[in-house]
């Protein structure tokens, strides 16, 4: 168990979580509302949020959409200091000859410009007094896995975008980071684990705790300590840190 987070880490800071209303976003959401933040959930479909914040359907394929998000969350809280793009989708296994190229524009779509989009939609509030943008990347953003050419390349994307985009925006105040998980236990993951499992792969608990054997901490990372450090990255405790890939993976391979 962790100690609790201060309140007054994030004290009167406004945020804005994209894929926010289930899974590692909502952890997200919850940890910076514990840290003292308020703000908004966005999702796909509007989700569950922490006490407080608001929860809104926003498709981040759709810039119009994101836009009207950040903006509704200025209207409401009267600033925005803190951006994590989360949103991103994990397209099924394939073989390199057989990839839907549908299926590859679609990742592309959400998992890269949905980040973009994002980011762009962001800095016109966050000029008004700085901020902390925080992209989800993955440790398969900067190594290859077989059989996901499609969420390893826009993951690599993703690390792109963080790099330059700090590089912009540093002048005002900007921090850009990007946050790199390794394998986390969440329903997404047990449920693709799940999957393969029924194609013939290994159960779900062989499959967990091979990943767990691959890593210097002998288990995986959790949620919490992602979200942990999706708090940090935003608070002034990371004031000098921009332009970075954080790996939390429990020391993987």
């Amino acid at each position: 168990m962790h100690d609790p987070l201060p309140p007054s880490l994030l004290d009167g800071q406004v945020a804005i979580v994209t894929g926010g209303g289930r899974g590692l976003g909502l952890v997200i959401a919850l940890a910076l509302s514990a840290a003292g933040a308020r703000g908004t959930v966005a999702d796909r479909i509007e989700g569950a949020a922490p006490d407080g914040w608001l929860s809104r359907a926003c498709d981040v394929t759709d810039a119009a959409a994101i836009e009207s998000a950040m903006a509704e969350t200025v209207a409401r809280f009267g600033r925005l200091d803190i951006v994590v793009a989360n949103a991103g989708v994990v397209p099924p296994w394939s073989e390199t000859a057989a990839i839907d190229l549908d299926a590859w524009d679609h990742t592309f779509a959400v998992n890269v410009r949905g980040v973009i989009a994002t980011i762009r939609a962001a800095v016109p509030h966050l000029k008004a007094g700085g901020g902390s943008i925080v992209a989800m990347s993955s440790v398969n953003g900067v190594r290859g896995h077989p059989q996901q050419a499609a969420y390893v390349a826009s993951k690599h994307a993703v690390v792109g975008i963080v790099r330059s985009t700090a590089l912009d925006l540093g002048r005002h105040g900007i921090r850009v980071n990007a946050i790199a998980p390794g394998p986390v236990a969440t329903d997404a993951l047990v449920g693709r684990i799940e999957a393969r499992a029924a194609d013939g792969g290994p159960s779900a608990d062989e499959a967990l705790a091979a990943y767990g054997r691959d890593t210097a901490l002998a288990r995986l990372a959790t949620a919490d300590e992602v979200a942990r450090t999706a708090v940090f990255l935003a608070s002034h405790l990371a004031s000098g840190v921009t332009g970075q890939v954080i790996p939390v993976d429990a020391g993987l391979a």
